[in-house]
This record gives structure tokens, C-alpha cells and sequence, in this order.
């Protein structure tokens, strides 16, 4: 009896706790969960300061309302600790540990339970739904269900200013209804209470500067074909922002803008990263740390950089002979590849595809080729087109890329969020994976841990990219504020195809006419490092390799695409970058100056300490000469004994420090 009595007073107390604490390993990172009002809510500190107020988790799906009525009826607890390998990001391998609570909980309106799996590691959270499946055999029971809307909230406090893109409107938006496409413009420091420009709310990833007490960013992980890709929604000033799905008017009003999943089944995952200041923001992994390979890889993928005639000399250099003399430029720079853009099914043609192939392999260099997404998403007219849509379109294009040497894919122009969407991106990475093609994608979503997940994949543009600055003089203007952006928000999640680091003066084929470059020389070759991708392009072309000076020359035939270790060194997003990275046993350190003031910091090497390094640097003004400034100089500096070195950033320029390996 007595036995009885403490098991159902033990049952009573479980029943009657509101809340719940789950700490990261190092203690830090504190996630709250708390059920009040038949409400479930999760809130975060870090180091004792609040990060996330209370916010709300639940789904609202056709099987039962999990947002309200809830009651958490089992608690567990267990911790995670994993070794990883990674090819194609910030890091090569990674030792992950985290705490993890899985908490079930009961809705009044369904039969089956939920479980919210919460993930906190150091500075890092994830957390993801799963909905249950059933034994029954009974033919009415579902054993599928759509996810009507997410109440997943994120409340921070007042005093919260925002880095975030606005999510565009879906149906015919855009050039040739080519949007949503994550290009639009970020704002610094902007307050939550304002308004998105389209009012469809903010594309991932966001970040949100919470005064003197740190930094919170916002992605999701995981999302493929199981899912659609979300955003958050504008702010409210009771709930935060909201987990948001597609527009329906998307992908031309075809296809759901809610998920669907068989059952048992779990949502992608939800994630954030907090710190005091900037360092865990720039370094997560959060986004490749919770997914898992989805395949095997075919073979043992190649990283590298590219030569793109594209991005300068535009539409009329697809033929024979430009795309032969930027192959020659990849050759001479012992370059990997290069990528002939849009048209060239037409302006080279098939045959002479072919032989511009086997060309480019008798001087060591793979061709990647431009393809538009499908025929029906966009009205764009560029070609190749319906050559990626379906299965039978994708296996005879593809056999024929293996068959010819082509070593990858460029994809443009997909149609938002959807899963349907979603889908497709899935099935041409996995396809081009059965015929050793890597994929890089444009004019499309942001990847959601997608460089663990699917093996030969590259990269997203998912970013106002470097096209841009040859399209304005307004944008060539802003390249440092973009580009100081993105080491802390779009590519601290995920690897992007920014698009080239551009060594001519004038944005032009000829160098002499259009708009002038904003930037710096050193800025450009610093931007090869901090912005990150496997596969990158170093915008050259022929004339540049008598212009540059050889140390330049020197320095892109050397710069690695891929890294054994990243570290955040200095910065604040949309003025300055200083990033720090490993390739074997050589580091790199690289600073961008997004403003146009000169900046003089103190950084903190303790990889170079006591020894001396070879910096590159930009020349000061010159009133008679305004452009000095874009020619780099080179020197010799010694670090201190503490690993502190001083450095000056002109204006929209940039610093590379490294031990003398090239």
C-alpha cells in the first residue's frame, strides 16, 4: 500500500510541474520549458541573460490541434556525443555534444501524442517535432498528415534591433517570375516593429542583435523533399515572429504551401545560436550538426575554383572561343573548372560542347554547364530548358554530361518554398550524384544542412550576389556592406555562391568602361576566404594575368576552397569581417572594411604569435591618384609574443595575413 501511495504522489507532482530546464554541456546555454494554459513554451538564456522569452512551440495538424490543450506527460533526458566528418564547409570534422530532452506531450484534440525532441548544445539549439504512426490495422486510421501551420514563435526582448532579408511575394513576381529567390536586401540594425517590404515577412537566416547582452541567429536544418522550406513571419508584438510557410501564389499557385509527411514523421529542425558576442554566430555548425547523409557519395567529389566568363563579359562571350580563352585562364592559374553559363545549347551547340569538353581535360580543367530549372516554374528564356524537371529529362541529359567529362551543373531559377519544390532539388542532386556531377544552384532557396545531406552538393547563390554589381553602380556601392554581412548570417549556416572574387578595375570586359569597382584589390582576394564554398569562382580572365601583380597571381593560384578549421576573429555585420581559416596546417587570415572610413584594429592571432607573416594590404588614399588604393602592396610583419597584431583597413578594403607558404 505504501508503495502504491508514493508511486501515485510521484505521478501527482510529475503531472503538476510546469517547468522544465535543460542546460548545454558547458552550462551556459539554458532552454526553459514551461506548459501554462495548455500552452507549451520554450525560453532561452545565455550566461543568465535572457535571449528568448517565453516563445511558443506546437504544429496544428489535420490529425489534432498540438498548439493548445497540450499537457506534457513524459519527460526524458539523454545526451548526444558524435564524431562527424564534413567536406565541403567551414570544417572538415566536428565532435558533437549536446543535451537532449524528448518531450511528449498530450493534446486534448488527438488521440496519438507529440514529442518535441530539444537539442541544446554550447551556444547552440535544435529542436523538431515528431508525430506518431500507429500499429492499428484498421483502414480509417491516418497513417498521414498535412501540417497545416507551425505556432514554433520566437519572442525576444524589447531592445532587440534585426539583420534580416524580406521574403518576397510568390505569383509572377520578379523578373520573368523568378522570385522568391532570397536576393533581396538585408538592413542593419533595424528595429522588429518594422514592417517587411513585401509584408510576407523574413527569408533565413536572421539575425538579431540583443543589445549589450549578445547575439541570436535563426535557421532551420533538415528540410528536403520531406518538408517545405519556411521563413518567420513579421513581427508581432504578442507572439515574436512566427515559423511561416510558403504563399500560396508560389510556384504559379501549383502545388501545396503546407507539408505533408507519412506517419510516424518529424518536421525539419528549428535552430538557433547564441552568444555574448559574435564568435559562436560566425562558427556554428548547429546546421550540419542534427542531419545525416542521405546517400553515398558516387565518388570522391572535387573542390576547387572556377574561371566565369559570365559574370563580366555576359551573354555574348557563350561561344566556342571565349569559353576555349577562360579555360586557358583556369588552365594557366591550375584552376579546376570552368563554368559556361546560359545559352550554350545554342550558341556553341551540343557537338561543339563536346569538344570544348575534351579541350578543357587536355589541360587538366572539368567543365560545369548552366542549366534553367524546368519549363514551367518561370518564364525565363534562357537555355538549356526542360532538362532538369523530370526523372527521364534528367537521366538522358545527365548520361550524356558523364559520358562527355563534365564534372557539374549549375541550376537557375527554381519557384520558392514548396515541398513539390523542395522535391525537385532533391532529385537532381541525387540523380547528378549517380553520374559524378557536383550541383550548384542559383536564382533559388537557402541549403538547410544540405552539404552533409546530399554529398556533390556544392552551393546556393540564396543571396543579392556579385551579378549585382555588374547590373548597378548602386550595388558595386554596397558590395562591403554585403558582403560584412553574410560571415555572420546567410553563410554562417550554409555554403554560397557569391558569385567571384572580380579583379577587374571597371565592371566591364574591356576594364575601361562602365562603373569603377568600389572595393579594393586586397579586398576582392580577402573576400575568397571569408566568403566560403568548396567550388568558387575567381572572376578572371586573360588580361588579367599580365595586369595583376605576380604575388596576386600567386595568391589565387594557392587560396584553398575547402577548411580543416574556422575561426571568427573580429567584426560587426555590414562595417567589418575578420575571419580566420585552416587548410592543413596553414591559416589564413582575412578582414573585409564594408564602410567607407578607414578602420585600424588590434587582432588577435595567437595561430601566428612570435612569428613573422606575410601581409597583404591596400595603399592609402591618394588625392592625385583616387584608385591607388585598389593596387595591393605586400610586406613582411611580425606578430607580438601575445599573438597581437595592428592592422589598418582603408576604406571598402581588406587585409590577408599568412606564414609564408605560398
Amino acid at each position: 500500500m505504501k508503495n502504491i501511495v508514493t508511486l501515485l504522489l510521484s505521478l501527482f507532482a510529475f503531472c503538476n510541474i510546469h517547468a522544465y530546464e535543460l542546460a548545454s554541456p558547458d552550462g551556459n546555454t539554458v532552454v526553459t520549458i514551461d506548459n501554462n494554459g495548455g500552452r507549451l513554451t520554450y525560453a532561452v538564456t545565455y550566461d543568465g541573460k535572457v535571449m528568448l522569452e517565453p516563445s511558443l512551440l506546437g504544429l496544428v495538424t489535420d490529425i489534432g490541434d498540438y498548439s493548445k490543450g497540450l499537457t506534457i506527460v513524459n519527460w526524458k533526458e539523454r545526451k548526444v556525443e558524435r564524431n562527424y566528418k564534413m567536406r565541403t564547409t567551414k570544417m572538415s570534422s566536428k565532435l558533437y555534444m549536446a543535451n537532449v530532452a524528448m518531450i511528449e506531450v498530450k493534446a486534448e484534440s488527438a488521440e496519438r501524442t507529440m514529442v518535441v525532441e530539444m537539442h541544446v548544445s554550447n551556444n547552440n539549439i535544435a529542436y523538431r517535432y515528431h508525430l506518431k504512426g500507429t500499429d492499428n490495422i484498421v483502414d480509417d486510421v491516418p497513417r498521414r498528415t498535412t501540417i497545416k501551420s507551425e505556432v514554433s514563435s520566437f519572442k525576444f526582448p524589447a531592445q532587440t534591433t534585426t539583420f534580416i532579408c524580406p521574403q518576397t511575394s510568390g505569383d509572377h513576381y520578379g523578373w520573368m517570375s523568378t522570385k522568391p529567390s532570397y536576393e533581396e536586401e538585408y538592413k542593419a540594425d533595424a528595429p522588429m516593429t518594422e514592417k517587411s517590404q513585401f509584408g510576407k515577412g523574413y527569408t533565413y537566416p536572421c539575425l538579431f542583435h540583443i543589445g549589450n547582452d549578445g547575439w541570436v541567429l535563426l535557421s532551420e536544418t533538415g528540410v528536403g523533399s520531406n518538408y517545405c522550406g519556411s521563413h518567420i513571419s513579421d513581427y508581432d508584438e504578442q507572439t515574436g515572429y512566427t515559423v511561416a510557410y510558403p504563399d500560396p501564389t508560389e510556384f504559379h499557385g501549383l502545388g501545396a504551401s503546407t507539408p505533408a509527411m507519412s506517419l510516424p514523421g518529424s518536421t525539419p529542425w528549428r535552430t538557433i545560436t547564441v552568444g555574448s558576442g559574435l564568435k559562436p554566430i560566425a562558427e556554428t555548425t548547429i546546421t550540419y550538426d542534427v542531419v545525416e547523409p542521405m546517400y553515398e557519395p558516387h565518388q570522391d567529389y572535387k573542390p576547387g575554383r572556377y574561371t566565369w566568363s559570365w559574370l563580366l563579359w555576359q551573354d555574348n562571350s557563350i561561344n566556342y572561343d571565349d569559353q576555349k580563352e577562360f579555360i586557358d585562364v583556369a588552365a594557366a592559374m591550375g584552376f579546376e573548372y570552368c563554368l559556361v553559363d546560359n545559352w550554350w545549347d545554342q550558341r556553341i551547340g551540343r557537338k561543339k560542347i563536346e569538344e570544348l569538353s575534351k579541350y578543357a581535360q587536355s589541360k587538366g580543367v572539368s567543365l560545369m554547364l548552366w542549366y534553367n530549372s524546368n519549363g514551367y516554374a518561370n518564364d525565363a528564356p534562357q537555355t538549356p530548358r526542360n532538362c532538369m524537371q523530370t526523372s527521364i529529362q534528367r537521366e538522358k541529359e545527365m548520361t550524356w554530361l558523364e559520358k562527355i567529362g563534365v564534372k557539374g551543373i549549375k541550376v537557375d531559377f527554381f519557384a520558392g518554398d514548396k515541398q513539390t519544390t523542395l522535391q525537385q532539388y532533391e532529385d537532381i542532386l541525387s540523380d547528378a550524384n549517380r553520374h559524378g556531377l557536383q550541383v550548384i544552384f542559383h536564382g533559388c532557396t537557402l541549403p538547410r544542412g544540405w552539404e552533409v545531406m546530399y554529398p556533390n552538393f556544392v552551393a546556393c547563390e540564396a543571396v543579392l550576389a556579385s551579378e549585382n554589381v555588374y547590373f548597378s553602380e548602386g550595388h558595386a556601392k554596397t558590395e562591403g556592406f554585403e558582403l560584412t554581412i553574410h560571415p555572420f548570417c546567410r553563410n554562417a549556416v550554409a555554403s554560397m555562391d557569391w558569385g567571384g572574387s572580380m579583379m577587374n578595375h571597371y565592371i566591364s570586359k574591356d576594364n575601361k568602361s562602365r562603373h569603377r569597382r568600389y572595393t579594393s584589390d586586397t579586398f576582392e582576394m580577402a573576400s575568397a576566404i571569408v566568403n566560403q564554398s568548396s567550388i568558387q569562382c575567381i572572376c578572371l580572365q586573360k588580361s588579367n594575368l599580365e595586369e595583376l601583380q605576380p604575388f596576386q597571381l600567386d595568391f589565387f593560384k594557392a587560396v584553398p576552397t575547402t577548411w580543416d578549421e574556422t575561426v571568427f576573429i573580429d567584426g560587426y555585420p555590414s562595417k567589418y569581417a575578420v575571419m580566420a581559416r585552416r587548410n592543413g596546417d596553414k591559416w589564413f587570415v582575412a578582414g573585409l572594411n564594408g564602410e567607407n572610413t578607414t578602420k585600424t584594429l588590434t587582432l588577435n592571432l595567437p595561430m601566428f604569435a612570435g612569428q613573422e607573416v606575410t601581409c597583404y594590404y591596400d595603399q592609402e588614399p591618394d588625392k592625385k591618384n583616387p584608385d591607388a588604393f585598389l593596387t595591393p602592396r605586400m610586406k613582411t610583419v611580425k606578430v607580438d609574443k601575445k599573438g597581437n597584431l595592428k592592422v589598418t583597413l582603408q576604406k571598402m578594403g581588406g587585409v590577408v595575413i599568412y606564414k609564408n607558404h605560398l
